[in-house]
């Protein structure tokens, strides 16, 4: 993507479809204000009064993503959408669509990401060519939006990050850019638990123009702890100030934890497990992606997952290392040697340890892996751990792909997704880790491979924890107790509790009103 003022080659526009919808937009003060999780909850509390419910997210940062239920017209293969969005689905009781998340954005260096458009891969940006091409994106996102609104009774739009930087409001196609063009009504989410709401607030109405201000509704205050009353002091001032409503406070949501993370600011949470039993150690790496593959590990109570930040060690009693996945694996695995992690991992294997590489963690086992075209940064070659007798080149088009199977080898039920790029060759793969059958009576499929000595494992498929039967399996056969945890059932009683705390803090019928 050299040229960002090149026409941009997109499927073309279905015809406008008649807006059935009401519709509703949480912007927020800033990034992490809890803005997607405010939409989950509406879009579950909302469905739960009868309504037909749908997200929309106009562009997402985050490498954390979902295969969606389809992809765009022309297309024969399923997207991607963020993994926000994909809960924001499942909140409506509804599937995933590429049209909830028209530009998903998947960082690959400090100043550049992968773009994504309505589920398909445009090719890599930096920012400054990203933000020139932007414009061009709109009319992609309003036939997203219209499309998504024609499906509905009430659709939650979310905005990204800050909807008041200014100096990006030419470009912008996600806050306030968005709620003119498709005549929304705007809420301001501010984070109290991060400090400085009022200020945050009070500024955000100054950077406005007149006519964006005259579309916020109100705003609330998120993430609060402790007396209220020492808090409304500062609600009144804000309204003085703005003169928006305070459509109320929303206290801080516990079971949070409990819910898929949009991105790595979520590995800054503790672990869940108790700290006794099975010791799980999984370096963060740059641009660690979809690692909510590990949260059922860690939701197991005789299971400790620990995530090793840059300058920390592997500890040595750790039991297993699993390498996540990773928006660029080539940079990562010199991430690991910068850090010594590969020398760490090496021991730990040498004591008998083992070692789990999810889809780019696979990858990196093996021998090496190639990028002959720059697809994830500067073509080139990186030696890998050499754990497995694998290689990989990155390049082709991306697999995305639903996975519901057998496991021939365990006879365990398979639950997951691919979504990569690149193809993995070499003598590793004569030892599989899976043999995936779909029951339609043909040979079933190898994937993943295993070393020789059994103590090394990894495969393509995210979400292999989240299979409660698959999960059991895995740490029974290490030694450790599975303690018949219903992940799917866990994260249902969340969204429901995630409802029922919206409930009891906002008026949702006064913010239904406002809707239109």
């Amino acid at each position: 993507m050299t040229d960002p003022t090149a026409p941009i080659d997109f499927p073309a526009l279905s015809p406008k479809a008649p807006r059935r919808a009401k519709a509703l937009m949480i912007q927020g003060t800033s990034s992490d204000v809890g803005k997607s999780l405010l939409v989950a909850g509406l879009c579950r509390a909302y469905t739960r009064r009868g309504l037909s419910v749908r997200p929309f997210k106009a562009q997402n940062m985050s490498n954390n993503a979902a295969v969606a239920a389809d992809g765009d017209d022309d297309s024969t293969t399923k997207g991607e959408i963020g993994r926000a969005q994909a809960l924001q689905a499942r909140a409506c009781k509804v599937a995933p669509s590429i049209h909830m998340n028209p530009v998903l954005l998947k960082p690959q260096t400090l100043i550049g990401a992968q773009v994504v458009l309505r589920g398909r891969v445009l090719g890599n940006c930096p920012a400054r060519q990203y933000h020139l091409m932007k414009p061009q994106l709109m009319p992609a996102v309003m036939d997203s939006f219209n499309r998504t609104a024609a499906l509905a009774d009430l659709v939650i739009v979310e905005g990204a990050g800050s909807n008041a930087e200014v100096y990006l409001r030419a470009s912008d196609i996600t806050n306030m850019k968005l709620a003119e063009n498709a005549d929304l009504p705007v809420v301001v989410v501010g984070d109290i638990d991060r400090g400085g709401a009022l200020a945050a607030i009070v500024g955000t109405h100054a950077l406005l123009t007149e006519d964006e201000r005259a579309r916020v509704v109100g705003y609330i205050i998120n993430k609060f702890r402790g007396d209220l009353s020492l808090f409304e002091p500062a609600c009144a001032v804000m309204t003085e100030r703005t003169g928006w409503p305070w459509l109320g406070v929303v206290r801080w949501f516990e079971s949070a934890d409990r819910l898929p993370a949009e991105d790595a600011l979520a590995l800054e949470r503790p672990a869940e497990g108790s700290g006794k039993g099975l010791r799980v150690a999984v370096p963060q790496l740059s641009r660690v992606a979809n690692f909510d593959d590990i949260d059922p590990l860690a939701a197991e109570p005789g299971v400790e997952v620990r995530w090793i930040r840059p300058g920390h060690p592997i500890p040595a009693e750790t039991d297993v290392v699993i390498l996540p996945g990773s928006k660029v694996t080539r940079a990562d695995l010199d991430v690991l040697r910068r850090e010594g992690w590969d020398i760490d991992i090496l021991a730990h294997v040498r004591r008998g340890g083992r070692v789990v590489g999810l889809c780019a963690g696979f990858q990196m086992l093996g021998k090496v892996v190639r990028d002959p075209e720059g697809i994830e940064g500067p073509p080139g070659e990186t030696a890998g751990l050499g754990l497995l007798d694998i290689e990989t080149v990155i390049g082709g088009e991306k697999r995305l792909v639903d996975i519901a199977v057998t496991d021939q080898r365990s006879g365990q039920p398979i639950r997951g997704y691919e979504m990569h790029m690149g193809r993995t060759t070499g003598p590793g793969l004569e030892r599989p880790w899976f043999l995936l059958d779909d029951g339609a009576g043909g040979p079933a499929r190898r994937e993943g491979a295993v070393s020789a000595d059994g103590l090394v494992s990894g495969a393509y498929i995210h979400g292999l924890f989240g299979g409660d039967d698959f999960r059991s399996h895995w740490l029974t056969g290490l030694g450790a107790a599975a303690s018949g945890l219903d992940f799917e059932a866990r994260t249902e009683t969340a969204l429901e509790a995630l409802a029922d705390h919206l409930e009891a803090n906002l008026d949702l019928d006064a913010l239904l009103a406002f809707a239109r």
